[in-house]
């Protein structure tokens, strides 16, 4: 196919200075070998790299930001037609078990075959060996795809049909395990993306019919009832329900919902039914953000697998010149041949990513998203952890801590139970834990009459004939009029203790006050000490709360420190002060004022429930609401990095014993094949192992 755009659609997912990351679908009937798109996207002016994630249609470009522009970049890339593509570059790879199968069938026929035709066979098995290493030659020069076709030449040349089609099926055996341990790394990631359902209701013709989440489009009016995630980002058009948001926004109580009211995917209806107009669906959703960072993991690298790619890279020569020189000592071909196929390259270059894919999908299925493998270095070289406290080290629950009772004739529990009383029905977080006082209370319930509801103030009602208030100070005073000047020694000392105060008016006078505090996380202490057994040297608090409740709670926790009455541009120069004293700092925060020092900050972790930014910000998003879950990541971060580690020293290790073996003449280019495409083979699986859940 010529003539014509090569992309039928480009789409910007993200940029940076000097980085742009595409989604791209190609156009029917064109080229979609990544190394062929890869080749045409270097040659644009000003490119200096371009990689592509084919199962995630993304097309990842580093470009010099002073030769070209983001937007003319798109152009160049629409622009690209197929003249420009070489007939080498444009046809898919070979791939799948048809090599290994050839390889196969040739390895146990070829004996039974005239001599005269065990050449061309056993040739013709071997020619995706040697298309490959051509391909690779020319892109990269000598490497260890050539190695592997000089060994496999060799055998042909001495007639060793037996050597050289076991090196050409043990090379696809490899080659076909280590991709499909690849994709399977890649495939478990992805499982995490998977949408909450596979179908939606959406109104069609004036009838509700269930239909593919995929086929959703924008303008389609969406139903969604209690229980159900919503599946696009719209405006409601009817109905009514309660919405918890707090896997998008932060909020930890669910929002009333009408017409004309927005809703964002992935939060859910708890309560009612909605008719929601589709204004952003499946890529474009707020939820499907989430899935952007997971697919641009599988792209990126880490400074470990450049490292690991370099080390490959250098040992290839080293690996030709053993071969030479063994052939110049012994004279004998087939101990070159040996030494060639015992090199480094693949287990190198494969162990290391599919350790990092495999850590992270196990962080996913803990609880726990993780923004890439560099995330993955920088969470294991963390010494300094810093955390916010309201939603992290707390709760972000409210609890009852006193109730005091200004008139003699009631006691501490009746007063909550009096509040309990009218405010069951009500939905706030003060509501909440006030009516869950009076349940460990067992006290009375007082029957009262019909509730009225004042938004943003409180409640009222009548109980024995006398009106009972609930709610705000400025409800209490400057609605109901009732005088709290008798009481303002108290009522300070409350506040000063930085807590949440109800007032309780009844009969036109202040029957009494509850306060209530945030709760610390039943397992905060028991994090902060597994990081310290991790490594962890210095655990600090950073709040914008009052200063005695920090220093109370930094000493109840055994924190190193605490700043306390900050604003947010404060929690990030603290951060930064102290990165530039050399603290490798993981920040745990929850709120939209905590973003800067997430972003500031080695690595940024969100709390489940923080605010839509700071989710966005960090680099490590938790997906329970278990504070524990930072210990788990830090676990997590350093099993992977040992596993890394030991991965590497098996690789030389094993491969230098191999390489040395097959110089000295001990080991045939048969034994060789098999001995290294084994160990590459057992390390691949070794990357692959996960550090089991911790038990909850």
């Amino acid at each position: 196919m010529t003539g014509g755009p090569w992309f039928s659609a480009l789409e910007i997912a993200h940029r940076t200075r000097g980085r742009l990351r595409l989604r791209y679908r190609c156009r029917t009937g064109t080229p979609t070998a990544p190394k062929a798109i890869e080749r045409a996207l270097e040659n644009l002016p000003g490119v200096t790299g371009a990689r592509v994630n084919q199962a995630a249609r993304s097309l990842v470009l580093d470009f010099a930001d002073d030769e070209t522009g983001v937007e003319r970049l798109v152009e160049c890339i629409a622009g690209l037609t197929l003249p420009a593509i070489s007939d080498r570059t444009a046809a898919p790879p070979a791939g799948g078990a048809k090599p290994l199968v050839t390889s196969l069938a040739t390895l146990l026929g070829t004996r039974y075959l005239p001599p005269s035709a065990q050449f061309p066979m056993t040739l013709s098995a071997a020619a995706p060996v040697f298309k490959h290493a051509f391909d690779d030659y020319l892109e990269n020069g000598v490497s260890s795809h050539v190695l592997e076709a000089l060994a496999v030449s060799i055998s042909l040349a001495r007639r060793d049909y037996t050597a050289a089609n076991t090196t050409t099926f043990m090379l696809a055996l490899g080659e076909y395990l280590e991709d499909s341990i690849a994709r399977r790394s890649d495939d478990l990631l992805k499982h995490l993306l998977r949408p909450a359902s596979d179908e939606v209701w959406v109104v069609r013709q004036g009838q509700e019919v269930l239909i593919a989440a995929e086929d959703v489009v924008v303008g389609d009016t969406v139903v969604v009832g209690s229980g159900t995630v919503v599946p696009v980002d719209g405006t409601v058009l009817g109905g009514e329900a309660t919405v918890n948001q707090a896997a998008m926004t932060g909020e930890s109580v669910a929002v009333n919902k009408a017409r004309g009211d927005a809703v964002l995917s992935g939060t859910v209806v708890e309560e009612g039914r909605l008719s929601v107009y589709a204004e952003q669906v499946g890529r474009n959703t707020a939820a499907a953000r989430i899935a952007d960072y997971v697919e641009q993991s599988l792209t990126a690298k880490s400074e470990a697998q450049l490292s690991a790619c370099r080390q490959a890279d250098r040992l290839v020569p080293t690996v030709l010149g053993l071969a030479g020189l063994a052939y110049l000592v012994s004279g004998d071909w087939a101990r070159a041949a040996s030494v060639l196929q015992a090199d480094y390259s693949c287990a190198l270059k494969l162990a290391t990513p599919v350790a990092f894919k495999s850590a992270m999908y196990g962080a996913g299925r803990s609880g726990i998203l993780i923004k890439g493998a560099s995330t993955l270095e920088r969470l294991a070289e963390a010494d300094t952890f810093i955390f916010d406290k309201t939603g992290t080290l707390t709760a972000g629950r409210l609890a009852v801590t006193d109730s005091i009772a200004f008139d003699n004739a009631y006691s501490a529990e009746d007063l909550i139970c009096l509040a309990a009383s009218v405010e069951e029905h009500y939905f706030h977080p003060l509501a909440l834990a006030v009516v869950a006082a009076a349940r460990a209370t067992h006290g009375q319930h007082f029957d009262h009459q019909e509730v009225q509801f004042i938004v943003a103030h409180g409640v009222a009602s009548v109980i024995d004939g006398k009106r009972i208030v609930v709610g705000s100070r400025h409800f209490i005073e400057d609605d109901e009029g009732i005088d709290i000047g008798a009481h303002t020694e108290v009522v300070d000392r409350l506040y000063r203790e930085g807590k949440t105060l109800l007032y309780i008016g009844y009969g036109g006078a202040l029957l009494g006050v509850i306060a209530l505090k945030d709760e610390v996380r039943a397992n905060s202490a028991a994090m902060i000490r597994r990081l310290r057994g991790l490594g962890a040297r210095r655990i600090l608090l950073l709040t914008g709360d009052h200063r005695d409740r920090a220093e109370e709670m930094a000493s109840a926790l055994g924190l190193d420190g605490f700043h306390a009455e900050l604003l947010p541009e404060d929690k990030a120069r603290i951060v930064e002060e102290l990165s530039s004293k050399g603290a490798r700092i993981a920040f745990v925060g929850d709120g939209i004022n905590d973003a800067p020092a997430l972003a500031g900050a080695h690595v940024g972790i969100a709390m489940k429930k923080g605010a839509d930014i700071a989710r966005l910000t960090a680099d490590v998003a938790l997906l329970e609401d278990d504070i524990e879950c930072v210990a788990d990541a830090k676990e997590l971060a350093d099993s992977a990095m040992s596993r890394i580690g030991t991965n590497y020293r098996l690789t030389v290790g094993l491969n230098t014993a191999i390489l040395a073996a097959a110089a000295l003449g001990v080991l045939s280019p048969i034994t060789t094949a098999m001995l290294h495409n084994g160990s590459t083979i057992a390390i691949l699986l070794n990357a692959l192992r996960r550090k089991r859940k911790r038990a909850r």
